[in-house]
């Protein structure tokens, strides 16, 4: 049986942003057109991150990679910055575009009062 997906959304497993975050991905996502994976930290552990956008794009021929790293993120201890999340996100897409080029990526830095900034 062959089972697609439009996106695989990776996210922090940071419980005060889930509520946050579903409704964000119910704006912009269809219900059941993304698998989901949270990671501690988001991207920060990128190897484990690029093993599931793997997964997704060969189980459910996935089409785009969704990043979201949140503000103030315990995960990230004393380098939980804007800039250090903008630095590991632009590292993961430019990763991602290079071992999957079919891929369209999208990053996100989630703020704590529920800002999406895109970068």
């Amino acid at each position: 049986m062959d089972h697609k997906a439009e996106a695989v959304v990776v996210t922090c497993i940071d419980f005060r942003l889930q509520e946050i975050i579903n409704k964000w991905i119910s704006k912009y996502l269809q219900p059941k057109t993304y698998d989901r994976v949270a990671w501690a930290g988001g991207v920060k552990n990128l190897d484990q991150i690029l093993e599931q956008v793997e997964i997704s794009q060969r189980l459910h021929h996935i089409k785009k990679v969704v990043l979201i790293n949140h503000e103030d993120c315990g995960a990230y201890g004393q380098e939980d910055t804007a800039q250090k999340h903008a630095e590991d996100l632009t590292s993961a897409k430019t990763k991602i575009q290079e071992q999957f080029p079919n891929l369209e990526t999208e990053t996100y830095y989630l703020h704590l009062d529920g800002a999406f900034e895109s970068l």
